[in-house]
């Protein structure tokens, strides 16, 4: 049996025990701070380097939750429209990362809980790649590619 809340924050019992309920169960027992409006949802972005979903506004007024000491979107829309990008597929939600399987398939286990793309469309600009090596993050694109090229 769950418990959901109702729109004053009343807690009612619920007594279907699908998948459905344990999704909902699930989302209702994250922060708000992962929750994207309806009308915000254009605005959603993923970052290439590890794959969270933020909108727009979140990313320009904290930055990556992960990334930021490397890639310092905080305030900076030029570098969020290089390291982010609106093209992704399927959204993960990681409450656990440390002992989540998912996370650990996606290559998330050593980030915050959040909300992460499957795969991130778009390819970061070069000295981004550097600045990412030198500060001893191996990039891996978040497309499936292997981010190498042909020779």
């Amino acid at each position: 049996m769950f418990f959901f809340p109702d729109r004053n924050g009343a807690w009612h019992p619920d007594s279907t025990s699908d998948l459905f309920s344990l999704l909902l169960a699930f989302l209702y027992s994250l922060p708000m701070s992962f929750y994207a409006a309806p009308n915000q949802q254009r605005t959603l972005r993923a970052c290439m380097v590890c794959s969270v979903v933020q909108i727009h506004n979140k990313f320009m007024r904290e930055g990556c939750p992960n990334c930021e000491n490397t890639l310092q979107l905080r305030g900076n829309n030029d570098a969020i429209q290089e390291c982010t990008s609106q093209v992704f597929e399927g959204l993960i939600a990681v409450r656990d990362p440390a002992v989540s399987w998912v996370a650990r398939w996606q290559r998330l286990d050593n980030y915050v809980p959040g909300t992460y793309a499957t795969k991130v469309t778009g390819s970061l600009p070069e000295y981004i790649i550097s600045s990412l090596e030198d500060s001893g993050i191996k990039y891996v694109p978040r497309d499936g590619s292997t981010g190498e090229e042909d020779a």
